[in-house]
């Protein structure tokens, strides 16, 4: 990507590199669906529509055009243009077109670059799926400068600045159809997206396609379908989601494109499996910081109900933090220190509960996993304990000197070059906390009593912030709960494949509580008290009463939200003679 600046010139190389390796071809299936909204925005007795595509590939998406268009605008004259800097891949786009006999204008060349060359408005549709790379990929200068050109923050992908470019690509009224992970809907690094969107363009049709596996990659893709000008948020955007129901089965063989756009929930076959599809509109936030979400009559009226009976959030009464990150996992952490040379003094391996030691309510009663942490643990802030007292610690570092070198950042962040990079506050791991794993199909959410460290792959509240002991069982009921399960698909609905959800911050801090001091509450408290005084894991008779508590007790209406505070005192954890 050529510039007029240093800066620019110097991440040429890797850009260019890495927009390769971020390219997954569109489906034929996926890629005439695409094309049959877009087109279908335009009326039939239109003389020209040009169109754009400025990550084309081999072409596959304007190819999907040309045929569409044959159909639904017969007498509509295209002119088609597509970039891509894969030389290989551009060869490909022509030669399938002059097969065709399909006139596309192909340009070689990376387009971040060639647009500063186009005229404002120069297309009636721009239909894209642009290269998906992440920061991490991507490079820290690389990211920069993508940053600064276009006006980006957080987390940057490189779909990000290809998004930006669409208003300005776009005559007033033109049609966007864009193709892209469906992170974009519900990550704090999709509001680069959701920005533009807010922002400059009228959402029309979306589609979160889930986990229907539709495209070759690992990433799950949606499709947003808008019009070029200023949002109108009076104008309602169809939002409809698919994604696998192993619970249900379904006969209906119409095939899943049909489903989509049939404006009502059902149950579909798609090869092999059953697919379930909720329809409604999209729920815009007031800020793009906030994540979309699906907006659907039965989900929402229940979502009034359970707000309305809602005591505080889980954000409202702790914060919610990460586990370590060593960013140097093979250096820090290992099942078997014995193996190591020399051994680190037993002293500075502590217990590590990963997500492998989960299961709703509990902690594994064996933690074999051990992460070298030399941090000060009677310290709440970040210190170092004295290496000088641990020569086998520090020598078995040494040995790994060139690898944890090479993490610049940690060093530029003014810590040791041995130093995990997020190793959290020290002295809190020593309170009873509640985890829970970053991924899982189902929730999670266990009581740690044992003083044990939390790895980067789940997440913990400790029981310090939230201040009384019953406001964290309650948590855990609710958490693990039919319910919570629910709501969180109802607001977040953030799912991998396979229905395994990301159970995030952000997310989580969502996830609702009745009051504490109601009846059902009260007897929910008992009942999670007794049970994790017993060891023993819940059987169905208990799961199924807790579950009922749970929605019995969002069923009533609020006590007097003041009638509790938070806070540390009353009956605080260190009160509590359970822990």
């Amino acid at each position: 990507m050529p510039g007029n600046n240093e800066a620019e010139d110097r991440v040429t190389d890797t850009l260019t590199e890495v927009k390769r390796h971020g390219k997954h071809y569109t489906p034929s299936g996926l890629a005439r669906f695409l094309a049959d909204r877009v087109l279908g925005q335009f009326d039939s007795d239109i003389e020209q529509v040009s169109v754009l595509d400025p990550a084309c590939g081999d072409g596959e998406l304007l190819l999907a055009v040309r045929e569409v268009a044959a159909e639904r605008l017969p007498a509509t004259r295209l002119v088609l243009t597509g970039y891509d800097l894969d030389t290989k891949a551009i060869a490909v786009a022509r030669q399938r077109s002059e097969e065709l006999g399909i006139n596309i204008d192909l340009h070689e060349g990376d387009f971040l670059d060639a647009s500063r060359d186009l005229a404002d408005g120069s297309f009636d549709a721009v239909i894209t799926n642009p290269p998906y790379v992440r920061t991490q990929q991507l490079g820290q200068s690389a990211a920069q400068v993508l940053a600064t050109r276009f006006g980006l923050s957080g987390r940057i992908d490189l779909t990000h600045p290809f998004v930006v470019l669409l208003p300005t690509l776009l005559r007033a009224g033109g049609v966007v159809g864009l193709l892209c992970s469906n992170r974009f809907l519900t990550t704090k690094a999709g509001a680069n997206v959701r920005n533009v969107f807010q922002q400059s363009l009228q959402p029309i049709e979306l589609y979160d396609l889930g986990d229907t596996k539709l495209f070759a990659a690992a990433v799950l893709p949606a499709i947003i379908v808008a019009l070029n000008h200023a949002p109108d948020y009076s104008m309602k955007c169809t939002f409809t989601s698919a994604y696998e129901d192993d619970a249900a089965e379904s006969t209906d063989a119409s095939g899943l494109y049909q489903a989509l756009t049939a404006g009502k929930d059902g149950l579909v076959k798609h090869d092999g499996r059953t697919i379930a599809i909720r329809a409604g509109h999209l729920v815009q936030s007031n800020s793009a910081t906030e994540p979309w979400r699906l907006s659907h009559s039965v989900g929402d009226e229940w979502l009034q109900g359970i707000a309305a009976a809602t005591w505080r959030t889980f954000g409202d009464v702790a914060k919610i933090r990460v586990g370590v990150k060593t960013t140097a996992d093979k250096v820090f952490i290992l099942d078997d220190w014995d193996q190591a040379v020399p051994r680190p003094e037993s002293e500075l391996l502590r217990p590590l509960i990963t997500q492998s030691n989960l299961t709703p309510w509990r902690i594994s009663e064996s933690l074999a996993t051990r992460v070298l942490y030399p941090y000060d643990l009677e310290k709440t802030k970040r210190t170092l304990v004295d290496m000088n007292k641990f020569p086998k610690a520090m020598s078995y570092l040494e040995n790994h000197a060139e690898q944890l070198k090479g993490r610049q950042y940690v060093i530029e962040g003014g810590r040791d070059w041995f130093e995990i990079w997020v190793p959290q506050k020290p002295a809190m791991w020593a309170a009873p906390k509640i985890v829970f794993p970053d991924i899982s199909v189902h929730a999670r959410f266990a009581l740690d009593v044992t003083g044990a460290i939390v790895n980067g792959n789940c997440y913990w509240i400790s029981l310090h912030d939230i201040g009384y002991v019953d406001v964290a069982y309650l948590m855990l009921a609710v958490a693990n709960s039919r319910l919570g399960l629910r709501f969180y698909d109802e607001v977040c609905g953030n799912k991998l494949y396979a229905g395994r959800r990301r159970w995030m911050t952000q997310y989580v801090s969502k996830l609702p509580l009745p009051h504490p001091d109601a009846p059902e509450s009260q007897e929910l408290v008992q009942i999670i008290r007794d049970l994790l005084a017993t060891g023993d894991a819940p059987d169905d008779e208990q799961i199924s009463a807790i579950d009922d508590l749970v929605e019995s007790a969002f069923r009533q209406p609020p006590l007097n939200p003041q009638s509790r505070q938070l806070g540390p005192s009353g009956d605080s954890v260190e009160q509590e003679t359970l822990f």
